[in-house]
């Protein structure tokens, strides 16, 4: 299958919202009917930080660059790899899943964190995201801490970008 990983743009907003909806309700994604929503993607567009995998013109995949003062605070990062990128909301369509997407999905964010001059990157796993916590295990993430935000509990991932 040939894809192709780009910015998002205006254009896309429906195609992203609908790939958000199709993740809801599925087994381990803890989103609801509030989050993501047109106002997350207002925010990723707004900082260039929302990138889309497209096969023939559709929106198969999606991960953001996140900002959240929150999560940086936490105080399992390694602050000698600092500043650190989160990636974040990263969604497959599900007849697509199972095929390695997410995973470069995960590369090219973090080849952008890099390029922007991040030194790490971290983020927060849903403690009970089987599926996501067996994506993630090829990076080489080290698991640096556990906390309860946002009504759950996470596991807390962080990598040197080398």
């Amino acid at each position: 299958m040939d894809y192709n990983i780009v910015l998002a743009s205006e254009q896309d907003r429906q195609q992203i919202l609908d790939l958000y909806e199709e993740q809801k309700g599925r087994e381990f994604c803890p989103w609801d009917e509030d989050y993501p929503s047109n106002e997350t993607i207002d925010f990723d567009l707004s900082r260039d930080a929302l990138f889309v995998m497209k096969a023939d013109g559709k929106v198969i995949a999606a991960i953001s660059l996140e900002v959240d003062e929150d999560v940086d605070k936490l105080e399992c990062w390694n602050r000698d790899i600092f500043p650190g990128g989160e990636l974040a909301r990263i969604a497959v369509t599900p007849s697509m899943q199972n095929r390695g997407l997410a995973r470069k999905m995960m590369q090219h964010g973090m080849e952008v964190l890099k390029e922007r001059g991040y030194k790490s990157v971290h983020f927060l796993v849903n403690k009970y995201n089987v599926k996501a916590i067996k994506c993630y295990a090829v990076f080489g993430y080290n698991v640096v801490g556990e906390c309860h935000m946002y009504d759950q509990d996470f596991l807390c991932y962080e990598k040197e970008l080398i």
